[in-house]
């Protein structure tokens, strides 16, 4: 594969500012795309934006904002349309566990699980409404969704986060099947076990150098990316880390 297998691509990745979002980013810019990433974090997205143009010479496009803003999600849409027309690749990698972390369900504060509802559910059917459009207007549009095992097979005091992704999941699955005569295609990845910062939040004894780098999951991203092969609905990065 062409270190340039993305040349000309628009790639949106929300949730750039660290972890598997930030090394998508990095590894979708190095591969040849245009990269618009997306966090809350101004100094996140500032340092991938180094990263990037170290390694490939351009900058990425910044855009901070806050995924419970939903105004902003579709200002967002109409933002991508102005300055390219189209978008390629959509990665969602933002979530959240919430900041009170692991808690029984009947213990969870409303407010909090409003907070993690809207950013790991509800702010991807608003994503879906505002760049479906965009991803239509490209020949080979690609939509990769960051999910967790949690999702299917939720476990105590994992409640709002289980329930959220699940959703989310699930709505994303039902997306797929209502475009699938477009050149838009999905794909739903389970990284697994990796070094990141919700991890670290729900495992803060945990020995992080026993666990995958985000950066190992970069060149499965670029591959389902790509414009030129069909990419499976669901996949496992260590199912592909094993076959590859």
């Amino acid at each position: 594969m062409s270190d340039l297998s993305l040349s000309n691509r628009i790639a949106l990745v929300v949730g750039a500012s660290r972890g598997i979002g930030y090394e998508t980013a990095l590894a979708l810019a190095k591969a040849g795309a245009q990269v618009v990433a997306t966090a809350r974090t101004q100094g996140g997205l500032e340092a991938l934006d180094d990263a990037i143009f170290a390694a490939t010479g351009r900058h990425a496009t910044l855009v901070p904002f806050d995924l419970v803003d939903g105004g902003g999600i579709d200002r967002l849409g109409g933002a991508l349309y102005e300055r390219f027309g189209r978008l390629d690749i959509w990665v969602q990698s933002a979530a959240t566990l919430g900041a009170s972390g692991l808690t029984p369900v009947s213990h969870a504060d409303p407010r909090e699980f409003a907070k993690v509802e809207k950013t790991n559910f509800t702010a991807v059917y608003r994503l879906i409404r505002s760049l479906e459009p965009l991803l239509r207007a490209s020949d080979a549009g690609r939509a990769l969704y960051l999910t967790s095992s949690l999702a299917a097979s939720p476990r105590a005091f994992w409640g709002m986060y289980a329930a959220t992704k699940a959703g989310a999941e699930a709505l994303f699955k039902a997306w797929a099947d209502e475009i699938e005569s477009t050149p838009i295609r999905c794909s739903i990845i389970d990284p697994g076990r990796m070094r990141t910062a919700i991890r670290a939040q729900a495992y803060p004894g945990e020995d992080p150098e026993t666990l995958p780098h985000p950066s190992e999951i970069g060149p499965l991203m670029v591959d389902l990316a790509r414009g030129d092969r069909t990419p499976p609905l669901a996949v496992a990065f260590r199912e592909w880390t094993a076959a590859s």
